[in-house]
């Protein structure tokens, strides 16, 4: 063997013994819609970095398809769910919140809401069962020697698998409903005085009143939350063979790296296994289609609005479509609106619908003015990164509450979707585009999203990486995992200092009582001696 080729398979040996410290092996749990969407840019990465990623996707996926090429490999595995089921699920979710909500009590909505939330658990379950219970599967999972479980929890049961597989778990979310899952599993602290419970609508600036409705909100969700966990604390129970814990389990994560940051979210408690990673798939724009180009530059020094209500949003009744449409006429700007179905009648020449735009784009063109938002986290993250303000039209889920943040801090204004008429959103689009404070307040945000020390998408990676280079992250973890109810409140330490304060009052009235009694006696005495 020549010289030269003694080199190169000794580089090359190095290379694969280096690459089997530094590369991991990657398995990511299914999930769905924009979820999903957050967690490919960490996924790129990650494969860039010389990682092999692996995708869990569950026969009934709506919006991943095993069957596509990505530069990841997909690991199917089948459900007694159809994908129809979970279909007519998803639009009955979406149909509760933007038509009937509206027109219920609060107790109506606790209710639809509490049975909603349970018949996702079902399916969750069976979800669950068509992996831990398929030994192909799992034998399989168990072969390939992952060295962590990446997961956004939406969908439960990647704890019981990462506990099954033996390596840590790195959750990704956006948030729970009032936090229960950070609070209750996570142990992260959110005092109810100044932490708004998501989806509650509040700002961390509440008068009394809206403390205790955030007091109770916080109490009202952690009691339902022990309603509809029963039936999958039953089913944790009977996977580990032990007495067991939906929260229990989950809160045996390594990490949990929030997709919010401070440019969107109120300043709060957290800790060191808690990582706030905003904006991990904002980038920044690149080049229109031409054609696109040649109708954003026709509107001159009056720019552009983009409007768009998300991928979940199919058709608009053609009532409301025509509103829209006729208030979109009314403003100078040209329009470039995302909608499927059927065009409205009263579409004006100024507005362009599409079924598609490449909205981080055109959000980071120079001529945008606003943004016409449903509120969904990634496109609101989008127009932060490029500090474009926005009209919110929230639909369902955390979408109102999205909008509420934006609104406190100056950069949006909100209308119902059911209730605004035509000149509300042209009087709301004049306000963001000509009134300069949304503008001012947008790049302000905008600031504070890249004056960073590492990117939100680098951050996530590097702590993904420590976890694989540290065989987890349990040194983070806080001791309150650790303790009951009453020892992590201290109820304990209360009552034991409670009762050495009864005592020593008690002994004092007594000593007291004692002291009286001797005088009164001796006083006494010495009258009928003398």
């Amino acid at each position: 063997m020549k010289p030269t080729r003694h080199i190169s398979v000794f580089v090359i040996a190095q290379l694969c013994i280096i690459g089997s410290v530094n590369c991991g092996n990657i398995l990511v749990w299914h999930t769905e819609g924009s979820h999903w969407i957050n967690l490919k840019p960490m996924l790129d990465t990650l494969i860039d970095r010389g990682h092999s990623v692996t995708v869990l996707v569950q026969s009934a996926s709506v919006y991943m398809d095993p069957t596509e090429k990505a530069r990841f490999s997909y690991e199917p595995f089948n459900t007694s769910i159809s994908m129809q089921q979970m279909t007519d699920f998803f639009e009955e979710f979406i149909h509760f919140h933007m038509y009937e909500i509206d027109h219920l009590s609060y107790l109506q909505i606790l209710w639809k809401g509490y049975h909603i939330v349970k018949r996702e658990f079902k399916f969750s379950i069976q979800i669950c069962d068509g992996l831990l219970r398929s030994e192909t599967v799992m034998r399989r999972l168990r072969e390939a020697k992952y060295d962590v479980l990446l997961s956004d929890p939406i969908y439960p049961c990647s704890d019981l698998v990462a506990e099954d597989l033996g390596i840590p778990l790195v959750y990704t979310l956006r948030f729970s409903i009032a936090h229960m899952w950070e609070r209750l599993c996570g142990q992260l602290p959110s005092p109810p005085s100044f932490v708004p419970g998501a989806m509650v609508k509040l700002t961390d600036e509440m008068s009394f009143a809206e403390r205790l409705l955030n007091f109770l909100f916080y109490a009202t969700q952690d009691m339902m939350a022990y309603g509809y966990w029963q039936d999958i604390d039953a089913y944790y129970s009977e996977i580990r063979g032990k007495p067991s814990t939906y929260c229990e389990v989950m809160g045996q994560a390594d990490l949990w790296l929030i997709r919010t940051y401070w440019d969107f979210d109120y300043p709060r408690p957290f800790l060191p296994n808690f990582k706030f990673v905003g904006g991990i798939h904002c980038k920044p724009a690149k080049p229109l289609p031409e054609d696109m180009e040649e109708f954003v530059q026709s509107s001159g020094d009056d720019g552009i609005v983009v409007f768009t209500l998300g991928s979940m949003i199919k058709n608009l009744t053609t009532e409301k479509g025509n509103m829209i449409a006729s208030a979109l006429g009314q403003i100078p700007q040209k329009v470039l609106w995302r909608l499927s179905g059927e065009k409205p009648e009263t579409l004006a020449p100024n507005t362009r619908v599409l079924d598609w735009i490449p909205q981080n784009d055109l959000l980071g063109h120079p001529k945008t003015r606003a943004f016409i938002t449903h509120g969904g986290t990634n496109g609101i993250y989008e127009a932060i990164y490029h500090g474009v303000p926005m009209v919110g039209i929230p639909m369902f889920a955390d979408q109102p509450d999205n909008m509420v943040h934006m609104k406190a801090k100056g950069a949006a204004v909100i209308m119902n979707f059911n209730t605004m008429k035509t000149q509300d959103l042209v009087d709301g689009l004049n306000a963001v585009i000509n009134e300069p404070s949304y503008r001012e307040n947008a790049l302000r945000l905008s600031r504070i999203h890249h004056d960073r020390p590492i990117s939100p998408k680098d951050e996530a990676v590097f702590w993904i990486e420590f976890t694989m280079r540290n065989k987890g992250a349990k040194h983070l973890r806080v001791q309150a995992h650790e303790l009951t109810w009453y020892q992590y409140h201290s109820l304990d330490v209360f009552a034991f200092l409670l009762a050495i304060v009864m005592l020593l009052t008690l002994l004092f009235i007594k000593t007291c009582l004692f002291c009286v009694r001797r005088c009164c006696y001796g006083a006494k005495s010495k009258r009928k001696t003398e």
